[in-house]
């Protein structure tokens, strides 16, 4: 498995999703936002807290989590 230092999952926190440390902004709110055609710096703009790591790692944990889905597919 993949290290994603900056997202966490505590189903306390917005149900368990995975979200940005320390936050509750979750991976799917940031991409969400990015395929509304959000730039890096029009997400840090609106949410200060958050840096151009995690947005990128936001992107890339969620480039992981489709891939393990693949592979599960594919496994069945």
């Amino acid at each position: 498995m993949q290290q994603f230092t900056r997202i966490s999952h505590n189903i306390d926190i917005m149900g368990g999703k995975p979200c940005i440390k320390g936050t509750r902004i979750t991976v799917g709110a940031i991409l969400t936002l990015i395929g509304e055609g959000a730039t890096t710096s029009k997400l840090i703009d609106a949410y200060p807290h958050l840096t151009e790591e995690d947005v990128s790692e936001a992107v890339r944990y969620a480039a992981w989590a489709v891939g393990v889905k693949e592979d599960f597919i594919l496994q069945a």
